[in-house]
């Protein structure tokens, strides 16, 4: 395991996540859909790197974190069906100009997102990463 790759995957993810709640509380919920979208991927990304699972594509790391976190019953599948629909619904907020989402629709959104957040940061303590290091950056 690369920790720097680890580590530089989950603080992407942690700002992505950062920017998203900035976008919600403004109103933006195409683009704060967009944003815990890559938060999510990040995040997911953080966990494949941990086996030395690096990824090319967003659909490699949907793909490749089904076959190895929850085929391997290390991470339960509803959080690869989150990943899913955040890609959904991502490519909705950014290619459907005709779709307005809702108040409702971007909290709701933002909330899988932090959850995935707490489950893989669970997930990435369990496997011997230091808490400490998974703390937001200070700017």
């Amino acid at each position: 395991m690369n920790l720097d790759l680890v580590l530089a995957e989950w603080h992407r993810g942690l700002e992505s996540l950062e920017a998203a709640r900035i976008l919600t509380d403004e109103g933006l919920y195409a683009d704060s859909i967009s944003r815990d979208y890559y938060a999510v991927l990040h995040l997911a990304k953080s966990a494949l790197l941990v086996h030395g699972i690096e990824t090319e594509s967003h659909s490699s790391v949907r793909r490749l974190f089904g076959y190895h976190l929850v085929q391997s019953n290390e991470i339960e599948r509803d959080w690869a069906v989150c990943l899913a629909e955040c890609l959904d619904n991502r490519l909705a907020a950014d290619y459907d100009s005709e779709i307005i989402f809702s108040e409702e629709e971007g909290l709701l959104s933002y909330r899988r997102a932090k959850d995935f957040q707490k489950r893989i940061h669970q997930y990435l303590t369990s496997k011997g990463i230091n808490p400490a290091l998974l703390k937001k950056r200070k700017k």
